[in-house]
């Protein structure tokens, strides 16, 4: 019936994803394209399979757009919806459908175009054309860098390490190498090394079969068999002890693992991302990480910077915040104070993106107006009178003085309400009150 479509090779060369089904929605064939946009892998055999268990798209919701172009004749171009991946993964297309006809013209089915738009998409998202739909924010020129080669790295197969101090966006890359690569149709598997114990990581990353270890009661897929496939973000690489650094080589090496009490060995397809906050060349050096592996990861290196090296994407960053929370939050902020904005820019952020982010939600949380004003800062932000740094720092113990003095500030600024200097503080009342009294802090109006 389709002799037209047996160049299967032209059609896999296509990067656009083509179903085509017959008059009664049976699937008749499916290039290389549409089974990695499904996540359905390319082997599987899709011939005389039902059109709605392999492509579910929203505008399915709403009656099938291709049954109208079948019994209406009526093709559609380019039109926008979102395709639902095997895994539940949602990824926005462009759809287009057409006739397929026979010689005599006579209509023997319909064919599906899918094109993927995530990239436009995440483009269009950008706040005055300059982040990504990852909440990567960003007009700074090594990040322009950085964000311009994500989309060809993420076409390759190849191990990425990102590095950059905490809250520096290393988690968005991942998403965002994920998003744009072959593999956006299969899982993104996420493990923080640094959460796991030494005793539970190669469980984690391998799995185990019942009985390898008491506890083990079942066997259990490790998060490479999860992440087979697609993509498994590696976080805080550098706090894996030497035994799993040994494992992970060998699986970078071969493809091949074990699972935790058996010795069958499991075939993996896993494209590896890892991260760290750490100087790994440095911990080589001292022996805390394998060299072998450090060059296994370091195939292709991103380095971030901290905020403190990006200060121009600070007005942007808290624009993207403040526009955030006014869509969460209770409080009415529309505006933020020019004085409240001088801290704002001058503060380095040791915390980067992560400690903006918990400021501008603190301000929310403090704000009782709709201007977000210097008070509504955290002391670590706001601390406008330095003589009290300058009066600790004569005492003969700075840090008690310099507690006691802060908190005497934030109850000033509250009119020494409890409720509201806890909240500023960041500490419940019954802590407020217990260091009050430790420090010797009494209300004015008492003797």
């Amino acid at each position: 019936m389709l002799d037209r479509l047996d160049h299967q090779i032209i059609f896999d060369s296509i990067a656009d994803g083509i179903v085509a089904v017959s008059l009664d929605y049976q699937l008749l064939y499916m290039n290389r394209a549409a089974k990695q946009l499904l996540g359905c892998g390319e082997r599987i055999e899709v011939f005389g399979r039902p059109c709605r268990e392999m492509v579910r798209t929203h505008a399915c919701l709403g009656g099938c757009v291709l049954r109208r172009t079948i019994e209406r004749g009526e093709p559609l171009a380019n039109f926008e919806t979102v395709l639902r991946t095997q895994a539940g993964t949602e990824i926005p297309v462009s759809l287009s459908t057409a006739l397929i006809r026979n010689e005599s013209g006579e209509a023997i089915g319909g064919v599906e175009i899918f094109r993927d738009i995530s990239l436009i998409k995440e483009l269009s998202a950008r706040p005055d054309g300059s982040g990504g739909g990852h909440g990567i924010v960003s007009k700074n020129g090594r990040m322009a860098q950085i964000l311009g080669v994500l989309p060809q790295i993420a076409q390759t197969r190849s191990t990425v390490l990102i590095t950059g101090e905490s809250g520096t966006g290393k988690e968005l890359i991942a998403e965002a190498l994920h998003r744009q690569s072959p593999r956006k149709g299969r899982q993104l598997v996420k493990v923080n090394c640094a959460a796991l114990s030494e005793g539970l990581i190669e469980s984690e990353l391998f799995g185990h079969v019942r009985g390898a270890f008491t506890g083990a009661i079942a066997d259990k897929a490790g998060r490479f068999e999860l992440a087979d496939g697609g993509t498994l973000f590696l976080d805080e690489i550098g706090e894996i002890p030497p035994k799993t650094q040994a494992k992970l080589l060998r699986v970078l090496e071969s493809g091949e693992f074990e699972r935790v009490g058996d010795s069958r060995r499991i075939k993996g397809d896993v494209r590896l991302i890892a991260a760290t906050n750490k100087d790994l060349a440095r911990a080589v050096e001292t022996g805390e990480f394998r060299k072998d592996l450090f060059y296994r990861l370091n195939v292709v290196p991103i380095h971030l910077p901290p905020l403190r090296e990006r200060r121009d994407d600070i007005p942007l960053l808290i624009r993207h915040f403040v526009s955030r929370f006014q869509e969460t939050h209770p409080a009415k902020v529309n505006n933020i104070s020019p004085e409240a904005m001088k801290f704002l820019l001058n503060y380095d952020y040791p915390g980067n993106i992560r400690e903006l982010q918990n400021v501008i939600e603190h301000a929310f949380a403090c704000c009782e107006g709709n201007t977000i004003l210097p008070e509504d800062l955290p002391l670590t932000v706001y601390h406008p009178n330095a003589s009290i740094i300058d009066v600790a720092l004569r005492e003969p113990n700075p840090f008690r003085s310099l507690e006691r003095e802060l908190i005497k500030k934030a109850l000033d600024q509250s009119g020494w309400n409890i409720i509201p200097t806890a909240k500023r503080l960041g500490m419940s009342r019954s802590t407020l009150w217990r260091r009050m009294k430790d420090l010797g802090i009494d209300r004015p109006d008492r003797p």
